[in-house]
């Protein structure tokens, strides 16, 4: 299994690039940014956010070996060819190491305060099919002509094209979204712990066998907030309790019962497991618990 890390796009460009460097020093397989102008909720405006496309294009120069990636751009608010133009120079940038991560998008408050329509779901994800039908044409197709009713294309070029660069799809509905990633999708994220990703292991290979596609060639990656603590941490018991009774998967407790939980997380197919910094703290505590997880927990899976 590889680990990859997400610095919160909320922290100072200055904080991203230490974590950045720091999974470049480390061995860490991949770096991932979200793609939000605030956080989500009612508050959310008041935490600045720096904008994914910048900080992407700023660590492909700035890095020479981890992998980088989207998690995940919102499609309702970016037109497929102008993202997939825009990953493409990125991709050649970081020397093929970019991952295009897509998703339909979903977070309310962003679109209220831009004035960006948010469609229905279902309105939404047939937009978000067209969008992918026009990526695999973009990067595969010497032109691309397209008539949906979302988008239209007409002799579109993409130049130069990257030499392997994966699409990503992020997602987790079950009617449909993992419908569209068993179509399109070379990898495959979603949230959870390791029973959410067996469950939706098994649902997604039902769509694999409707399409006659191997399940086993779409990538699988998930992510959890997930901490070693350190005995006689107040403040991490104190996180550990708040968190855990929040919406976020949540993994906190010893080395050995974090690498049960990841063993898990292995046994349900998952490739990759993405650790979200927000919530280990700022400067070098931050920096400490990534350490303690990599020594701890990630070199036994090496």
């Amino acid at each position: 299994m590889d680990f990859s890390l997400w610095p919160a796009a909320s922290r100072p460009w200055r904080d991203i690039l230490e974590a950045a460097e720091y999974a470049e020093r480390t061995g860490w397989h991949g770096v991932w940014i979200a793609d939000h102008f605030m956080a989500n909720g009612e508050q959310g405006a008041g935490v600045p956010t720096n904008e994914c496309l910048a900080l992407l294009s700023a660590l492909a120069a700035r890095t020479d070996r981890v992998r980088l990636g989207s998690l995940v751009l919102g499609n309702n608010y970016r037109h497929p060819a102008v993202v997939a133009n825009w990953a493409a120079t990125v991709d050649q940038i970081s020397n093929g190491r970019f991952v295009l991560g897509v998703g339909a998008g979903w977070q309310v408050n962003e679109h209220r305060a831009y004035g960006i329509e948010l469609l229905p779901p279902r309105e939404l994800l047939a937009r978000f099919d067209e969008a992918c039908q026009v990526f695999k044409g973009l990067l595969t197709q010497e032109r691309v002509n397209f008539a949906g009713k979302y988008y239209q294309l007409a002799d579109a070029p993409l130049e130069p094209k990257p030499a392997a660069m994966p699409l990503l799809i992020g997602g987790s509905g079950e009617k449909v979204t993992l419908r569209i990633i068993a179509k399109y999708a070379d990898e495959w994220n979603h949230w959870g712990r390791p029973e959410t990703a067996v469950h939706k292991g098994e649902v997604f290979r039902g769509h694999c066998e409707k399409i006659g596609r191997d399940p086993g060639t779409v990538r699988r990656s998930t992510q959890a907030l997930i901490e070693v603590v350190v005995p006689g941490d107040t403040e991490a018991e104190e996180r550990r309790e708040r968190l855990t009774a929040g919406p976020l998967p949540t993994v906190m407790g010893s080395a050995e019962e974090v690498l049960d939980t990841i063993g898990g997380y292995a046994e349900a197919g998952i490739d990759e497991l993405i650790i979200p910094d927000f919530a280990l703290g700022d400067g070098q505590r931050r920096l400490d618990a990534l350490e303690r997880l990599r020594e701890e927990v990630f070199v036994k899976f090496n």
